[in-house]
């Protein structure tokens, strides 16, 4: 059988193959963020703080919804990673049918229970009054379109954990720049609001969806999936993998959206400035999530093939590689955010208001920089050797456990308001580099998962 779309990533200089690797992850994911940086780009020059408002808050449900994808898709990812390095051909093209069945269908289950309870949602997060309106738009015309995000997480994961990671990148770029087309025909010049920035990024989750369906379907015969109906049978043994790796996975995803949005809660009692701000503070993460997202999952993958194959030396390369590569990254986003800080806050909006309180975002920001480059290393290694219990862990210590627990010290007690949720969110962040350092100095990752 066929086999040209699986990539060896045993072999081979470390540096160079994990740049070869993670650049088109990198590229992929920066476009990701422009693609999320668009509509809060646009709608706040073109709407103000209520359409930044709305976005953010439902920028953050979305995200919450999207916990399954992220971490059964990752899951996925190491998964057929690992079978790539142990070269069992039948394990990949099963798991390929179990993760499209469960995850399509677990988006459309998700989407239904949302949109029964949209109202109950926003009342939840304390909407500010003048956003209301904007952010049921928003949520409401995002969450039609969730099956596109699950259905894009599915294939990047099938490609990147065959070792393809520029095909993605392509599928993303064909979303970013139809979004950012659509956004301003939508908001600038139809006059559709923040409903229009949403409807952008569902017409662009789409197209970006089914471009990928089809290059993959043309490419089947090289992984021996047909795209019958009988393949998309779940098979039970698949399925058990999956969610022993795939439920911590998600449950860590869930964990650090649902602190968010318990963030954005306490943020939104104070007022629509804030809440604003809140969103600006997201979106300028996005760019540590580009360093931290790129280079996990090309550590990841590597990592997991060099471990099924027993090259342990070259997995301490690959994270050596991406711990120095995030801190370089994480340095050059803080010198732009010490030098430049009004022109970064200045891009999101021109509310006078938003702007003069802006100040109190730029610590926990490059905070959150160097935790972001600090996760990429820890998470490679302990996604890459498929130790579900150590991925359970960080989920309740950083995700709920520090995060939420950090934010309330800091903000309530400490008095420190909004600055102290912020940089209780930021200094959670490090929590994954404890964990992950201490199981890279206890040498267990050398030892095969059970």
């Amino acid at each position: 059988m066929a086999t040209t779309m699986i990539r060896d990533l045993t072999k081979g200089p470390v540096v160079s193959q994990l740049f070869r690797f993670a650049m088109p992850l990198f590229a992929s994911n920066a476009l990701q963020a422009v693609y999320n940086l668009v509509d809060m780009v646009i709608v706040g020059n073109y709407i103000g703080a209520a359409g930044m408002s709305a976005v953010s808050i439902g920028g953050d449900i979305l995200h919450l919804l999207t916990f399954v994808a992220m971490g059964f898709s990752s899951a996925g990812q190491v998964i057929i990673a690992r079978a790539v390095g142990a070269r069992q051909i039948d394990a990949i093209r099963k798991t390929i049918g179990t993760m499209f069945t469960f995850l399509l269908s677990v988006s459309v289950a998700i989407a239904c229970i949302c949109y029964l309870l949209r109202f109950s949602v926003l009342g939840w997060l304390n909407t500010p009054r003048a956003s209301a309106a904007f952010a049921m738009d928003y949520m409401v015309t995002c969450i039609c379109g969730l099956v596109f995000i699950y259905g894009y997480n599915i294939v990047s994961a099938i490609l990147r954990g065959m070792g393809d990671s520029r095909r993605p990148f392509v599928f993303i770029a064909v979303a970013a720049v139809l979004n950012t087309v659509l956004d301003i025909l939508f908001v600038k010049y139809l006059g559709l609001e923040v409903f229009g920035a949403a409807l952008a990024t569902v017409i662009g989750q789409g197209v970006s969806f089914v471009t990928a369906i089809i290059y993959l379907y043309r490419r089947r015969e090289s992984f021996g999936f047909d795209f019958r109906p009988a393949s998309f049978r779940i098979d039970g043994g698949a399925f058990r993998q999956l969610l022993a790796l795939g439920i911590p996975m998600a449950i860590q995803s869930a964990a650090i959206s649902f602190s968010k949005i318990v963030l954005m809660a306490w943020i939104n009692l104070f007022d629509v400035t804030y809440s604003a701000l809140a969103g600006i503070f997201n979106k300028v993460n996005i760019v540590s999530g580009v360093i931290s997202q790129s280079f996990t999952t090309a550590g990841s993958t590597m990592a997991g093939q060099n471990l099924a194959a027993g090259e342990h030396r070259r997995v301490r390369q690959i994270l050596g590689s991406v711990l120095a590569v995030g801190m370089s990254l994480a340095i050059l986003f803080t010198l732009v955010m010490l030098l430049w800080p009004g022109a970064v806050y200045r891009a999101f909006t021109p509310d006078t208001d938003v702007l003069a309180a802006a100040g109190v975002l730029t610590l926990p920001i490059i905070l959150n920089f160097f935790g972001s480059a600090t996760r990429s290393a820890a998470f490679s290694l302990i996604n890459g050797s498929g130790r579900p219990k150590l991925n359970l862990a960080i989920a309740l210590i950083d995700g709920v456990i520090a995060r939420i627990g950090l934010a309330a010290l800091m903000g309530f007690a400490m008095g420190l308001d909004c600055f102290g949720f912020w940089m209780g969110d930021s200094l959670a962040g490090f929590m994954p580099l404890v964990i992950g350092g201490t199981f890279y100095l206890s040498g267990r990752w050398k030892e095969t998962a059970k």
